[in-house]
């Protein structure tokens, strides 16, 4: 995973009372399609006591019309184009969460971004858990063309490597959600311990 560093002063707001530090940054969620990012992007937006956002809604709101569909009506490169202002615009707000779509992180401009404005945090999930999460889902233009298994697959192979470069990296399972947030934390307190330590404060006992 890449270092980070940073010369931002230390947070005048304390810790949140459910956990011992507070992110320096945006928490920017990647992954592909049914790694689990918007369950689990709310529930460690709630445990941090922060905002939540969802780029895919973002998106579509500025667009005014549905994922799948934005190409389509404004012309090819138009969703990569959109997506990218989007985050940006989500990257400038106070810190929060966020959750981005299934492709964000594999564009080069967005995926640059993100690593020099935020906590980049890889839900990397295998493909039996993806494909369990996805099959049979009306929600997912990627997989419209069918044979969901070698899409999926295909996937995996070709932007896993890229996802590599993110600050943290969390296994998911067939697990609850909470379980899997205990973990994301765990796997940030050691990233802002070490490249942070000014932001990394004790829960008292």
């Amino acid at each position: 995973m890449s270092e980070g560093s940073d010369n931002t002063s230390v947070p005048t707001r304390p810790a949140s009372p459910l956990v011992g530090f507070m992110p320096p940054k945006p928490v920017v969620i990647i992954g592909l399609m049914g790694c689990g990012k918007t369950s689990i992007g709310k529930r460690l937006a709630k445990r941090f006591d922060l905002a939540f956002s969802d780029s895919d809604q973002e998106v579509e709101a500025a667009a005014g019309c549905d994922i799948g569909d934005i190409d389509n009506v404004f012309g090819p490169g138009s969703m990569q184009a959109g997506e990218h202002r989007v985050i940006t615009r989500l990257l400038n707000q106070p810190v929060h969460v966020i959750a981005t779509g299934c492709l964000s992180f594999t564009y080069e401009e967005t995926r640059n971004l993100i690593m020099e404005r935020a906590i980049s945090v890889w839900l990397k999930a295998d493909l039996q858990t993806l494909l369990a999460r996805v099959i049979g889902r009306k929600d997912r233009p990627l997989l419209e063309s069918g044979n969901e298994e070698a899409t999926v697959k295909g996937m995996m192979e070709e932007y896993y490597p890229l996802f590599e470069v993110s600050n943290v990296c969390v296994q998911t399972y067939d697990e609850p959600a909470n379980v899997t947030v205990d973990r994301v934390i765990i796997a940030m307190s050691e990233f802002i311990k070490k490249q942070f330590p000014d932001y990394h404060v004790l829960k008292s006992v």
